[in-house]
């Protein structure tokens, strides 16, 4: 009778460990269904906002739809909250398998609030720091997934002269605000008046290679000039802020950057200089 009664337990206990482990598996396995998010957009709290509605079935196409569309409706209104920022804050989302997704934009453009409701973040200190990561297999198919999106969004919003919040959404999920001053960007001149000319101003050695570059390439983001320069990606992106900020440089809805009249005049006076 014991020997029955341990048989039983034992079976019993195994298909509980079964049951758990399903489950497991079942919520670490990234939905297949479309992909939807709503995004707000504000021109003052005291209005309905805006309510535009995205969905995508394949993951990959979802996160640079989503990436882009952020991107171009936040600097309609004015906003300069660079796009890698916004594209490692949307890559993010894979975490909660992009449950119930809101994007709020308002602040004219410079400040965008993403929520979702999914597991949440419990360490957020350590979320922003390199390394830490709960990336499984499935989701590094569509992601670094080695801890590195949200300290690369908030190095970069930080360079920008901005900063970025990690909130607990209402009930369960996580709300991420990505905020720049709304008394104007961090830039050099502001006006046609205080920027100085182009023969005025002074490169550094590593920010003129790297003008050469986007001169070279047509077009390229901070990715392939940190690979071409051997630089971090941070330094990359710090030295193109700086180039944009001054007009030498502009940038599309992806990130890359492209040679601008005044940078293309700014060479014309520096390669004149070795033909004087």
């Amino acid at each position: 009778m014991r020997d029955f009664l341990r048989q039983l337990i034992e079976e019993r206990n195994l298909k509980k460990e079964k049951k758990n482990t399903n489950k497991k598996v079942s919520e670490n396995k990234i939905s297949s269904t479309v992909k939807k998010v709503r995004i707000a957009l504000y021109d003052s709290f005291a209005s309905t906002p805006q309510i535009i509605d995205l969905q995508e079935g394949e993951i990959r196409k979802f996160m640079d739809l989503l990436s882009q569309k952020t991107y171009q409706y936040s600097h309609e209104r004015g906003g300069k909250i660079p796009f890698v920022v916004i594209k490692e804050v949307v890559e993010n989302l894979i975490h909660a398998n992009f449950r119930e997704v809101v994007v709020s934009i308002y602040k004219n453009g410079n400040v965008i609030r993403i929520s979702d409701q999914g597991p949440g973040i419990g360490d957020k200190v350590k979320a922003i720091l390199p390394g830490f990561t709960t990336a499984n297999e499935e989701m590094k198919r569509y992601i670094r997934g080695v801890g590195s999106g949200l300290p690369i969004a908030k190095e970069s919003i930080e360079l920008s002269g901005g900063s970025i919040n990690i909130a607990d959404n209402l009930s369960s999920g996580t709300v991420i605000t990505l905020s720049l001053p709304t008394y104007g960007y961090k830039g050099i001149g502001s006006t046609k008046r205080e920027q100085k000319s182009s023969q005025q101003i002074s490169l550094s050695k590593r920010q003129s290679k790297v003008l050469f570059l986007i001169t070279e390439l047509s077009k390229s983001g901070p990715s392939k000039v940190a690979s071409e320069l051997k630089i971090s990606l941070s330094t990359a992106y710090r030295e193109l802020v700086f180039l944009e900020d001054i007009g030498f440089i502009k940038s599309d809805k992806r990130g890359k950057r492209s040679l601008t009249k005044r940078g293309l005049e700014f060479l014309e006076n520096f390669f004149s200089t070795f033909k004087a």
